[in-house]
This record gives structure tokens, sequence and C-alpha cells, in this order.
């Protein structure tokens, strides 16, 4: 009855079903995962969220394929303030990065086409490539005074069947960015195979010493899909905006407008009050990422004090993001030791393997935590450690 692209192993996993059964019994208990900012204890301007949402303008429906010109305009000046040139109309709106992933996979990928996916990463990927009937292909980022591409592994995973090679710029959870190097050989690798390039650049704005990075939405060197949205850029992860850009070679980049304007236009996803708003909720980025970034360094400097005491554990380097990467030392796997941190210190924490480290050792924690909370949870988790 249901399609073989659907039969995913729905059972929770031990952590999930601890966590379950701790809620279950009304167990309190540190969370140091969040990933949701409007439960993070940031300040939002209400009343011009609210506002921007309130316009007769959106009873008329205006059904543009690409999303609404204002919003879009709106989206080009967010890059613009950066300093970069995007055009209105090379991008195309859609509800969620999820959804652009969705619309340049089909764009991009014939059922049983291979894509290839950055490791460690986060698992979204997996069930994307199902839906979109390709096959994930991953490659390594390797650890050696900082991440790095493994570009030599990533040039021998490319074939005949590879349509393209998923960059996240910065990489979640592991917080490092393309660097300059890397971006250059991506572009040759890509040109040479005739394969595109899908970047996720979320967490683009960050970055935690405050000085901004090169988008790859004027990526003119190979056919590029630059992929973002509301959820982190502005901390509003509700209002269900995202976009993708196109940039690259001026004909292969005309033609994938094209072609993606007719999938848009099939579905027309996005809402006309969350489009007609746009404008000011991106402005809110001015005073949430001030927030964030403030929060963001103070953790890690919490965290650095707290491990600053336990030369066994440490930190990996982070440029970027709002997570964090404990090594610690390997008594048991990352998923048992985060079972024990729920039952015994009532601390939620991420084990490695959720995000395809290639072994035991890594913990995975949100630097967006109440600051409060993520002091006393480093240092239940650190005394843990200790016994």
């Amino acid at each position: 009855m249901f399609s073989r692209r659907t039969e995913w192993d729905l059972a929770p996993n031990r952590l999930t079903e601890a966590v379950q059964t701790a809620r279950t019994a009304g167990q309190a208990f540190l969370d140091l995962t969040i990933a949701n900012p409007t439960r993070a204890g940031i300040s939002y301007d209400r009343a011009a969220v609210l506002d921007a949402l309130r316009t007769e303008t959106s009873l008329d429906y205006d059904p543009q394929p690409k999303g609404l010109l204002s919003a879009r305009e709106a989206v080009a000046s967010y890059y613009w303030n950066r300093g970069e040139s995007v055009g209105a109309e090379n991008l195309v709106l859609t509800t969620s990065t999820s959804e652009g992933y969705s619309y340049v996979l089909r764009l991009l990928a014939d059922p049983g086409a291979e894509v290839l996916v950055p490791k460690p990463s986060y698992p979204l990927f997996e069930f994307l490539a199902d839906l979109q009937d390709v096959k994930l292909v991953p490659y390594p980022l390797i650890y050696d005074h900082g991440w790095q591409i493994d570009l030599h592994s990533l040039e021998r995973a490319v074939n005949g069947k590879s349509a393209a090679i998923v960059v996240v710029h910065p990489n979640n959870p592991t917080g490092s960015y393309v660097t300059g190097n890397e971006r250059a050989q991506l572009n040759q690798l890509c040109a040479e195979h005739g394969i595109a390039l899908i970047v996720d650049e979320v967490f683009l704005d960050y970055a935690h010493d405050g000085q901004s990075r090169p988008t790859f939405a004027t990526n003119s060197e190979a056919l590029t899909f630059t992929l973002s949205g509301l959820s982190k850029i502005s901390a509003l992860p509700q209002m269900k905006l995202a976009w993708i850009a196109v940039a690259g070679p001026q004909e292969l980049a005309r033609e994938a407008m094209a072609r993606l304007e007719v999938i848009a236009d099939t579905y027309l996803s996005v809402n006309a009050p969350v489009q007609l708003a746009a404008s000011v909720l991106l402005e809110q980025r001015k005073s949430i990422q001030s927030q964030l970034t403030d929060r963001l360094r103070d953790n890690l400097c919490e965290l650095d004090r707290q491990l600053s005491r336990d030369p066994a554990c440490s930190r990996l380097d982070v440029e970027a993001g709002w997570y964090a990467v404990l090594r610690i030392p390997v008594t048991q796997s990352d998923e048992d030791l985060a079972i024990a941190l729920l039952r015994e210190r009532a601390v939620l924490i991420h084990p490695g393997h959720f995000y395809d480290f290639p072994s035991d050792g890594y913990l995975v924690l949100s630097l967006i935590t109440e600051p409060a909370v993520f002091r006393e949870g480093i240092s239940l988790v650190m005394n843990f450690q200790k016994h």
C-alpha cells in the first residue's frame, strides 16, 4: 500500500525513548540540545512582528511562482546590507530550506542519481534523499587543528551518477566555514564534472569572531543553489519563509531559474501574509542576531572555563553556528553516556552519532541554551565524566 521511499524504521531510538519516559514521569531536566530560538529566552519585538502580519493586502490572492516581488526584494536587500549583490530575479521563495532542497533535488536529480553530502552533518539529508528518490554519498570532513573538507575523498566519490555536491556553510554541528581554497576547488570539481553545488547557509551570519563571511549566493564559477531563510537569520522558524538563490554561469543559471519557476508554480507554497511581512521580519535580525551572538560567545567562554579544569575533555574548534562539539574519553557508547546523563543527572545532550561522527567520543550541545541552564548543565556533565 505504501511506497518504498517511506519504508523508514519509525521506532524511536533509545535516547528518544528515555526522554519520553522522563517527560511522562514528570521529570525535569536541563536541555542542552535546544534548537528552537523562540523558547530560548530571546527578546523579540512582538509588536513589530505581529503588526507586520496584519495587512489587508493579504486578502488578495496574487500567485507569483518565484514569490512576491516585494518579498524577494527584501531578501535581496538583506544581501545588499551584507555588501553582496543578489538580484531579486535570481531568488525563489519557499516555506523552508527543506522545501528548497526538495525543489533543487527535483530540478537536478533523476531517480537513482547520487548527491554528495558532508559527514558529520545534521540528519536531515537522509529523509530528503529518500523522498526525492536519490542516493546519498557521504564525503568526510576531517579535523586537524580545525575542520576541513577531505577534497581528495570528495573527488574520488564523484562519478557519472553524481548530480550535486551539498555544502553546509558553516557546517552544523562542526561550525566550520568553507575556506576560499576549498571554494575554488569545489567550483573546479563541479565545472569539470558538470554537477551543481547546493549550499546551505542558514547559520552564515553567526560567526563567533564577528567577521562576515562571503555567501555562495554570488558564486559565478559553478551552477550554485544557496539556501537560507528566516528560521536562523531572524530566529523566526515559525514564520516559514526561506529562499533559493541561483547563481553560476549565465546560461546555466537562466535555464535553472526557468525550470525552478515551473516547480515553484506547481506548488505555490508560500503564504501571502509572511511574504508581505518579509522586510519587517528580516529587519528583526539586527536585534536578534546580536542577542544570540552574545549568548554564543558567553556560553562558549563558560564551556572553556569548565573544560580548563578537566584536561581529559576538550572541545573542537568552532567558527560559527549554534553548536559546540565536545571530545570525551570513550568509556561507553555516546548514546549510552547520553542516556546515563539524562537518567542520573537530568541533563539532555546529543551523542555524536546523531550527526554521523565516525566514532564514539563526541557530544554535541547547543550554545543558544539560556546561560544559567547551560552553566549548570555543563557542570553536571563534567562532574559525571570524572566518575
